[in-house]
């Protein structure tokens, strides 16, 4: 009786050992064609045009967790600058080459009075070209209000002496309706493309422009640029032409409130006896410098001494870090802004819509008889709005308070 159990027992035995035999073919076979398909993933990565600041992978390519929260070195392997137009010619001169302020009926200013006073010194130095320059550097992204942004800013900027503009745009390709306006200002410029990696794009809190800032830091190093002053100033942000007086002699880092921000409505150094020895800000969060972006200026020189500084993709700590990695201590830190009485800088936000979509159903070569073909065409290639001939929000006119369908100017 014990032949056939044992028989039997053997045949189990044996398809054991040929499934087991075959699992660890298969695992042999397979985990190849996965290194390599991995590398062969890394590799086309690498080729992108525009790899800008892509982390350190792990052997599968896949992102270590902890590299998250690392900061990385400024310069990436395979890392690559897209300048997509530059220019270095100051053409709006006149704006501010007036030998002669406008006549003050009214008691003046503090501002106005410093300004007469000041100003003999300011005009020789615009003229000699002495004073330093303010790198001005905007991150932005394509939207349906970018370009209304930075016509308001470049407005702004269009009366500053002495600034070169560094636009990094959120795209992978170089934006010609963007450069057309901020080309116009006169203003000399960089446009950069510098999109956001996309591993971070799906993260709820998305480190939303520091691989723009990273960019004009990047391009900053490469042209060697040692002196001068470095300020990040978004396109939606409020500047008082005050501030660029104050902040242009920054000798190492300097900083002033910035208004509009979080609980407190403000966000500020605290300042005793003209030194800096707290901060004001409604969100601690463990931060040795708990300053906004757009409350401090970098003296190019003193970034020079730390090559190695730069922002990470941690949403609500790009300040921090960024003012850790260049060695910051609170001695160093100048107060602006009338020992930070005063607000220069106002986080105003632009609330963002989705673009709409407009009905218009007839050729639209017709609508070129019209100003509204022009300008139609222009307000899509700024993303403002689209124009369909099957869906959205139905296109009419109004005619002595009568509603008109186009087709009343063509019948």
């Amino acid at each position: 009786m014990g032949g056939p159990r044992t028989s039997i027992f053997l045949r189990q035995k044996k398809f054991q050992f040929v499934l087991v035999a075959a699992v660890v073919v298969f695992l042999i076979v397979l985990f190849p064609n996965l290194y390599d398909s991995d590398k062969k993933h890394e590799t086309e990565e690498t080729n992108v045009l525009t790899r800008l600041d892509l982390p350190r992978r792990s052997k599968k390519g896949f992102p270590h967790k902890e590299d998250y929260e690392k900061e990385y070195p400024l310069l990436l392997e395979n890392e690559q600058l897209v300048i997509c137009y530059e220019s270095n010619v100051d053409s709006r001169k006149a704006l501010y080459a007036a030998t002669t302020l406008p006549d003050v009926t009214d008691e003046p200013s503090t501002t106005q009075r410093n300004h007469h006073q000041q100003a003999p010194q300011q005009q020789l130095q615009q003229v000699n070209g002495t004073e330093p320059v303010i790198y001005f550097v905007t991150p932005t992204y394509p939207r349906r209000e970018q370009i209304a942004e930075i016509i308001r800013l470049g407005q702004t900027l269009m009366h500053v002496p002495r600034l070169h503009w560094i636009v990094a745009d959120d795209t992978n390709s170089c934006s010609e309706v963007l450069n057309s306006h901020i080309r116009k200002f006169g203003i000399p410029y960089t446009q950069l493309a510098s999109p956001m990696p996309t591993m971070y794009r799906g993260r709820k809190n998305a480190p939303r422009g520091v691989a723009n800032r990273r960019a004009a830091l990047n391009w900053i190093r490469q042209n060697q640029k040692k002196t001068g002053v470095l300020y990040f100033g978004d396109d939606d942000n409020t500047f008082d032409l005050k501030l660029f007086s104050e902040i242009r002699y920054t000798k190492k880092v300097s900083m002033f409130p910035v208004g509009l921000i979080g609980d407190y409505g403000i966000s500020s150094p605290i300042v005793r006896n003209g030194r800096v020895e707290g901060f004001f800000d409604s969100w601690p969060a463990k931060r040795k410098w708990p300053v906004d972006m757009a409350g401090f200026a970098v003296s190019l020189e003193y970034l020079a001494l730390s090559p190695n500084a730069t922002m990470p993709f941690k949403a609500g700590y790009e300040e921090d870090e960024f003012l850790k990695s260049i060695g910051l201590k609170l001695e160093d830190i100048e107060p602006k802004a009338r020992n930070c009485t005063e607000i220069l800088v106002w986080h105003t936000q632009t609330k963002s819509s989705k673009s709409p979509t407009v009905r218009i159903s007839m050729d639209r070569q017709k609508l070129d008889k019209l100003n509204l073909g022009a300008l139609l065409r222009r307000l899509e290639s700024m993303g403002v709005n689209h124009i369909s001939e099957s869906e959205g929000t139905t296109a009419q006119a109004i005619v002595n308070g009568s509603v008109k369908p186009f087709s009343f100017w063509f019948s």
